[in-house]
């Protein structure tokens, strides 16, 4: 059986969920204590971080290498588009989210409001800070989609992929202001109902509830 090792609330582990649900490759989730860095997970990956993908034998580290592998060993449904001038684009929107959007808001957010190793406090300026700089990245996505149907262009990519995974942690802890912008609501309610959204709907993290309307469709 294929195995995706992971951590619920990860976005980079999500954004691999994701899309392997959208290439309909089943595996088996296996949530990791990453924090640990036990000896068994550091022969995974050396490198002490999840995802890990185990799938034909192989071991895959790397969120982005791997939803590139899948792209290119499953091609439909298609994640990139064609054109090189557009696949820059997913590329550089997939960087946005993965680089800027987590190190100024995810990890400011997510990560001081679920403490995964059971130590300390929240750090109230981390969450202001990431309070703060989420409206910046909000508005930015309403103005890409106020000249596109998607993130980086016609038709949804690996880039929609990769703010949703992000997104979709913020609200599991309530963080995202759905009303600052009617575009980016209907873009993620767009997102969040296809099949390959479910079993991160379902996720539940021991201790830490999600928000009220997390599984909504109809938020």
């Amino acid at each position: 059986m294929n195995r995706l090792y992971h951590f619920s609330l990860s976005p980079f582990c999500r954004k691999v969920r994701l899309t392997l649900a959208e290439k309909k490759v089943e595996v088996e989730l296996v949530e990791e204590r990453y924090w640990e860095q036990s000896p068994e997970f550091l022969r995974r990956n050396p490198a002490g971080k999840v995802p890990i993908l185990r799938i034909d034998g192989r071991i895959m580290t790397e969120s982005q290498a791997i939803c590139e592998w899948l792209e290119e060993t499953i091609p439909r449904p298609a994640l990139m588009p064609a054109d090189p001038m557009q696949r820059y684009e997913v590329r550089r929107l997939c960087m946005w989210f993965d680089d800027k959007f987590y190190h100024e808001v995810t990890s400011k957010l997510v990560f001081e409001r679920v403490k995964i190793r059971g130590q300390g406090y929240p750090d109230s300026k981390a969450i202001k800070s990431g309070s703060s700089r989420i409206k910046y990245h909000l508005d930015y996505m309403a103005w890409l989609l106020d000249q596109r149907s998607w993130l980086a262009g016609d038709e949804m990519t690996l880039a929609d992929f990769a703010a949703a995974a992000h997104l979709s942690s913020l609200d599991y802890v309530s963080d995202v202001d759905w009303n600052r912008h009617a575009v980016v609501k209907d873009w993620y309610a767009k997102i969040k109902s296809r099949p390959a959204f479910r079993t991160i709907l379902a996720d539940q993290v021991p201790g830490h509830a999600p928000a009220h309307h997390y599984a909504d469709l109809d938020f």
